[in-house]
C-alpha cells in the first residue's frame, strides 16, 4: 500500500505534471483530428498505422532536410493522404469504412516497419524548447503549462480552436449537421460529401502531426513501431470524450496520468516492471466500458446535466454513406 501511495505522491510533483502535459501533445493532435473526422460521419480506423507512418515520414524528412518543421509538414501530408483513402473508399467506392480503415492500419504499420528499418538509431533535429517569458515564472502554473516548446502550445490551441469552431461558428454547425443528419444538411444546400472529404483530410493531417510530434518531440528518434497502440487509444478517447473536444482532451490527460503512475509504480515494484507499463491500456478500456454501461446510462437519464457532462451519443450518421438522390 505504501508503494502505491508513494507512486501517487510522485504524480503531484510539478515536474511530473509538466511532463504529462508535454507528453500529451501527440495524442492531443491525433484525438482532435479523429474527433473532427467522426463528427463529419467518417470513422478513420487507420489511426494507429497512420500515426506510425506519419511519424516515420516526419522523422525522415527532418533528418534529410535538417529542418524539423518540414518533418511536420510531411507528416501532415501523409496523415491526410491516408485519411482521404478512407473517405474515397466510403464515399466514391461504397466500401465499408471500418474495413478500409483496418486494412490501411495494417498496411501503414508494415510500411513504417519496412521503410524505417534503416533509420533505427538515427538522430534528427528536435523541436527547440521555448519557455514563454513571464508566463513560465508564474508559481505552479508556469512550469506546468508555459515552459515547453511551440508544439505543446499548438496542441493547446488546437483543442481550443476545435471546440470554438465546432460549437461557435456556422461552419462548425455544418460539420455537425453532415455527421448527424446529412439528408437535412443536403436539403439546406450544404455539400455533404465535399465537406466530408475536407474534414476527413483535415482530421488526417492532425493525426499525422500527432505522429510527428511523437517521433520529433515526445520521444525523439525512431524504433520499431514507436507509436504502436496509441492510435487505438485515440479511438477509445474519442468515444470516452463523447465526441466533444474538451472532454476528449481530458481523456488524453487522464491517459497520460495513468502512464506516469505506471512508470512510478515500476520504481516501487521492480519485480513486475514488465507488466506495469501496460496498465494504462486496459485501464482506459475499463473506463470506456463503465462510461457505456447501460445501468449507468439509465441512471444518467434522470439527471440531464450529468449526462451532458459525462456522456454524449455518437453522431447519428457516423460510418454511413450519403448518396445524393
Amino acid at each position: 500500500m505504501s508503494g502505491l501511495l508513494n507512486a501517487f505522491g510522485d504524480l503531484l510533483n510539478t515536474a511530473t505534471i509538466a511532463s504529462i502535459v508535454a507528453g500529451a501533445s501527440a495524442l492531443m493532435f491525433a484525438t482532435m483530428g479523429e474527433t473532427i473526422s467522426e463528427k463529419a460521419g467518417v470513422i478513420n480506423l487507420s489511426v494507429d498505422g497512420s500515426m506510425m507512418l506519419a511519424a516515420l515520414a516526419g522523422f525522415v524528412v527532418a533528418i534529410e532536410t535538417e529542418t524539423v518543421w518540414y518533418g511536420f509538414v510531411a507528416a501532415a501530408i501523409v496523415g491526410s493522404g491516408v485519411a482521404l483513402i478512407v473517405a474515397l473508399g466510403s464515399i466514391r467506392l461504397s466500401l465499408n469504412q471500418v474495413a478500409v480503415g483496418f486494412v490501411l492500419f495494417a498496411l501503414c504499420t508494415e510500411l513504417s516497419r519496412f521503410l524505417g528499418s534503416s533509420y533505427v538509431g538515427e538522430v534528427a533535429v528536435g523541436v527547440p524548447a521555448w519557455g514563454i517569458p513571464g508566463l513560465k515564472s508564474i508559481p505552479l502554473i508556469g512550469p506546468v503549462l508555459f515552459d515547453h516548446n511551440i508544439v505543446v502550445y499548438l496542441s493547446y490551441l488546437t483543442v481550443i480552436a476545435t471546440y470554438l469552431f465546432m460549437y461557435r461558428t456556422r461552419r462548425g454547425l455544418e460539420l455537425q449537421g453532415i455527421g448527424e443528419r446529412p439528408e437535412a444538411a443536403h436539403s439546406r444546400g450544404i455539400p455533404v460529401n465535399r465537406l466530408r472529404y475536407l474534414y476527413t483530410a483535415l482530421g488526417g493531417a492532425l493525426i499525422g502531426i500527432g505522429g510527428a510530434a511523437y517521433s520529433l518531440d515526445v520521444k525523439l528518434g525512431w524504433s520499431d513501431r514507436p507509436t504502436r497502440n496509441l492510435g487505438w487509444i485515440v479511438l477509445a478517447i474519442v468515444i470516452f470524450g463523447g465526441w466533444h473536444p474538451l472532454r476528449a482532451a481530458f481523456g488524453v490527460i487522464l491517459f497520460g496520468t495513468l502512464q506516469a503512475y505506471a512508470i512510478n509504480l515500476v520504481n516501487e515494484f521492480p519485480s513486475v516492471s514488465q507488466v506495469l507499463p501496460s496498465i494504462p491500456f486496459p485501464a482506459m478500456i475499463a473506463v470506456l466500458v463503465i462510461v457505456n454501461w447501460k445501468a449507468l446510462l439509465k441512471w444518467l437519464d434522470r439527471y440531464p446535466f450529468l449526462r451532458a457532462v459525462l456522456r454524449s451519443d455518437p453522431p447519428g450518421a457516423i460510418g454511413t454513406r450519403f448518396e445524393v438522390s
